[in-house]
């Protein structure tokens, strides 16, 4: 564990945000082409292609030609909230220029962001790494999440199922509605196709990093578990001769940890619930505040309880929430069954061969890859905090429960939210095109599934609150279990009361760039991650087969 005292804490804070609020000139606000822009799902916007005339703000599938006229000066936002907003755009650029490098910097039509191209190498790698473990121990995960394999005296504090739920809720949320619709929307129906290729290697990802949390959690003597990406960076690089870099690799896996689950895993999903529910209920557009007192009491009442309220809440809210959007998209569906087959046949279809409006194949390919590492968040290793805590007598077993993660977010859910899309043909809709343009996710899904079902927006409005609240319970313990690692476990209360202040602030500030601070953060946590988790696949490799061998040969003890 790397101590840290209250000294050193400050200047972190400082670090994220004091030195933000220095006023800069909106025209050094983001370098041309990596701008930031309002968003209704957590990709980041300056991942978000545009097939027709992208504003200032977005970065295109296809170049557009140069124009002459400069572009308008961009209105400042008045008041010290948009000085900062002002200079954590600055800061976006900076970090953004890095994590969405354009690997495809010789193909002036395309680009392929570094960040989706480093999770699809790592996925690919694991997957072949493991036997495509992602295939052969499917029935298997789904034996022992029904408990076939549980033993209540195994050391852990959740179960198999709360783990899966805990992962679940952080990863199901608003980029399921919103994200996948916008996807589709920009790289054609056959970004579908490659959203759900991305997600089935996804599991791979999974698997190993969850493997992992499990193989170096500690266990305090009060029974509380204590696991993630933080301990198998720290503690496994070491074992490989490597302990100053495995260090430097948990604390800034730890660091961008902190940062996104109080931007993108909190703000943001109070920001954008918000907008989505204002909606069907004007009124919070008034007072939006009362929503960020509201949300703040909820969170507040299920985080103080630890892991084992937020799995409790967790195995309740995720079923719930994905069996209910799941029911309304397959009426959707069913209702116009007719038109399936064309659908799957356009997805197919344009998977390899799409129309050039929507950037073409790589365009199609891109947008789909994207939508799906940004979705599950297979290869960030947030998922390895929740499943550490799971009780299990071995750690391989964890990861394989764990691959289910990307297949029920990915493969299911945001595939029922594209086949709506594609189907009620929203995605080419010329009445749609301002949400399109400007990223409203959410509303076009809501305005594709109204066609069929007028009183679903309602439907809907639940749904987004329950994922925006399911996301936030779950980043929370991401949070804290990065925080008590870097500054202990007694200053785990300074990190909730924290991350409680963010869930009101996320209900009133309006700046688009501090929101999309955190989601960049997020996104950072794969380099991290994915580097140490590929060093140490030989470890996990070896537990599998072994693993795998008693299973072949009958050893694993059965308790239902």
């Amino acid at each position: 564990m790397v101590q840290m005292n209250v000294r050193t804490l400050l200047p972190l804070l400082w670090l994220l945000v004091v030195p933000l609020a220095v006023d800069r000139p909106a025209a050094a606000q983001v370098p041309e082409g990596i701008q930031l822009a309002q968003q209704t799902d957590t990709v980041p916007p300056a991942l978000q292609g545009q097939r027709t005339s992208p504003g200032p703000t977005q970065l295109p599938l296809e170049a557009e030609p140069a124009s002459p006229v400069p572009p308008a000066p961009q209105p400042r936002d008045p008041g010290i909230m948009g000085s900062i907003d002002r200079a954590m755009g600055s800061v976006n650029a900076v970090i953004a220029a890095f994590f969405f490098f354009d690997v495809l910097f010789w193909d002036p039509a395309h680009r392929l962001p570094l960040v989706v191209l480093w999770l699809v190498l790592g996925a690919i790698y694991f997957t072949i790494k493991m036997g495509f473990i992602n295939f052969r121990a499917f029935g298997h995960a789904i034996q022992v999440v029904r408990g076939k394999y549980s033993n209540p005296a195994d050391v852990g504090e959740v179960s198999h199922f709360q783990a899966l739920s805990a992962a679940l809720s952080a990863t199901v949320g608003l980029g399921n509605i919103a994200g996948v619709a916008i996807a589709v929307s920009l790289g054609g129906p056959g970004a579908t196709f490659w959203m759900i290729m991305a997600g089935l290697l996804g599991m791979s990802s999974k698997f190993a990093e969850c493997t992992l949390g499990q193989q170096y959690r500690e266990v305090r003597p009060d029974g509380r578990i204590m696991g993630g990406a933080m301990f198998y960076l720290s503690k496994g690089l070491a074992e490989k001769g490597m302990p100053g870099f495995g260090k430097f690799l948990a604390v800034m896996f730890a660091i961008l940890c902190i940062g996104g689950s109080l931007g993108g895993g909190n703000s943001f999903q109070v920001n954008q619930s918000l907008n989505a529910l204002q909606e069907t209920v004007p009124i919070l557009g008034q007072y939006p505040w009362v929503y960020g007192l509201i949300m703040t009491v909820l969170v507040g009442v299920v985080i103080i309880g630890g892991i084992r309220r937020i799995a409790t809440v967790a195995e309740g809210i995720v079923p719930l929430m994905c069996g209910v959007y799941v029911l309304g998209a397959l009426y959707v569906i069913l209702t116009n069954v007719t038109l399936v087959p064309a659908a799957f046949a356009a997805i197919f279809t344009q998977a390899f061969n799409p129309d050039a409006a929507y950037g073409g194949f790589i365009g199609a390919l891109v947008v789909g890859f994207q939508r799906a590492a940004f979705s599950n968040e297979a290869g960030a290793g947030s998922a390895a905090i929740a499943h550490a805590a799971a009780r299990t007598e071995y750690p391989v077993r964890e990861g394989i429960v764990a691959l289910l993660e990307p297949f029920i977010d990915t493969v299911v859910v945001c595939t029922m939210t594209a086949l709506v899309i594609v189907i009620t043909g929203a995605y080419n809709n010329p009445a749609y095109a301002d949400l399109i343009a400007n990223s409203k996710g959410a509303a076009l899904t809501s305005r594709a599934m109204s066609e069929h079902l007028p009183w679903f927006r309602y439907v809907l409005s639940g749904a987004v609150l329950l994922f925006a609240y399911s996301t936030m319970i779950s980043w929370s313990y991401y949070g804290e279990r990065c925080w008590a690692w870097m500054f202990g476990d007694n200053t785990s209360g300074i990190y909730r009361g924290l991350f409680l202040v963010f869930v009101f602030l996320g209900s009133i500030i309006t700046s688009t760039n501090v929101l999309d601070f955190g989601d960049l953060m997020i996104l950072g946590m794969a380099f991290p991650n994915v580097l140490g988790v590929v060093i140490l696949s030989g470890n996990v490799k070896r537990e599998l087969d072994a693993y795998w061998a008693k299973k072949q040969r009958g050893e694993l003890r059965v308790y239902t």
